[in-house]
């Protein structure tokens, strides 16, 4: 579902494709213990569609949706809108949608997972590229508790979503920043590692560098050394030594006992 919304961004958004997405997260037909409407929108037979929580006889209301009855015009209006040109920031126009389609509620289930691929299908149309470096889906997992939060209490409110919007923008910006710490994270293994294989290092050696560089605690002593690599200290000693003439870690400005070692920059390293 997931990536048709967001390889696929260019494409016509119908009731046919958005009844597919639904079919691909339920195959079996049963949310849980439970059999569903699949592919179809929810009817009125089960009563008002509520969200809620707490033990049973003591449920909490949280949102109910509209009538059944009413389904199939919003969403007409709902999809209609939504593939006409953006007459608000493509962005925004994300959070709107979002935030509309999981109000309309048209499935027995899994509209909070559709309306997070709606958002990141309108996200891949404001960027205007397949090319993915970030989730929007993922961002609000993160967010899950403050999601719920701030969605029950626009929905309770009126027709002003401007708190809703201020959060979706804010989750997003965490999203995108998130998303570049990563993958900064991983061009700069990559530059090291090149620099590195242009002379290997031994097995050793190699196993300390990629636990250094996967959120190792506190700086590389001896001791840690000859613990990861499973090894004697000598052993260690010399493989670290050989770091160091290579550039590949540098030595800390506390020395003595308390000596210790960080890795460099990929641009220090020497072959």
């Amino acid at each position: 579902m997931m990536l048709d919304a967001t390889q696929n961004f260019d494409q016509p958004f119908t009731t046919e494709r958005l009844f597919g997405w639904h079919a691909a997260i339920f195959p079996t037909g049963h949310s849980g213990m439970f059999r569903i409407t699949v592919g179809g929108r929810r009817t009125g037979e089960a009563g008002p569609m509520q969200v809620v929580s707490g033990p049973i006889g003591k449920e909490k209301v949280h949102y109910q949706a509209p009538d059944a009855e009413r389904i199939e015009g919003e969403m007409q209006r709902f999809l209609a809108w939504f593939q006409s040109p953006p007459d608000i920031d493509p962005v925004l126009k994300a959070g709107v949608a979002h935030f509309w389609f999981v109000t309309i509620h048209p499935f027995d289930d899994g509209n909070g997972r559709i309306a997070r691929a709606i958002a990141d299908m309108a996200l891949s149309q404001a960027d205007g590229t397949k090319d993915r470096f970030y989730s929007m889906s993922s961002g609000i997992e993160v967010q899950r508790k403050a999601y719920y939060l701030q969605l029950e209490s626009s929905q309770k409110s009126t027709l002003d979503i401007t708190a809703w919007l201020g959060w979706f923008l804010n989750c997003l910006d965490h999203t995108v920043e998130d998303a570049d710490n990563s993958l900064g994270s991983v061009l700069h293994k990559a530059r090291l590692w090149q620099k590195i294989n242009l002379q290997p290092v031994n097995e050793r050696q190699r196993k300390v560098i990629n636990r250094m560089l996967d959120n190792f605690k506190g700086p590389l002593t001896t001791s840690k050394y000859a613990k990861r690599a499973k090894c004697s200290n000598d052993t260690a000693l010399r493989d670290i030594r050989e770091l160091l003439e290579r550039s590949i870690i540098v030595k800390n400005t506390a020395g003595g006992r308390s000596t210790s070692y960080r890795l460099a920059d990929a641009d220090q390293v020497r072959p």
